[in-house]
């Protein structure tokens, strides 16, 4: 349940779209990004057609099943097949 909790966090931590996190001292901060990630609502499939395969793959987790798929420079995470979120990587 932890890790759900984390995972929301950072999920209203990204609001924005284009947006990375960085941790600060006293919390976390959003910084503008140019990057571009997988938006909201797509399929596994069609992350994998418009970006490749992933570096790694970690398996589903929890009950809804969320999962990950790791990028260069970003990663994505899936509730069952869709994307919930995008999370541009400290550069």
């Amino acid at each position: 349940m932890r890790y759900r909790n984390l995972l929301l966090a950072a999920v209203l931590a990204c609001g924005l779209a284009g947006a990375e996190t960085i941790a600060v001292d006293n919390g976390i901060a959003v910084k503008e990004s140019d990057v571009v990630t997988p938006a909201r609502g797509m399929t596994m499939d069609q992350v994998a057609t418009k970006f490749g395969t992933p570096v790694t793959k970690v398996p589903a987790v929890g009950n809804p099943p969320i999962s990950r798929w790791e990028y260069p420079g970003f990663i994505v995470y899936f509730e069952a097949d869709h994307v919930i979120h995008s999370v541009v990587a400290n550069s």
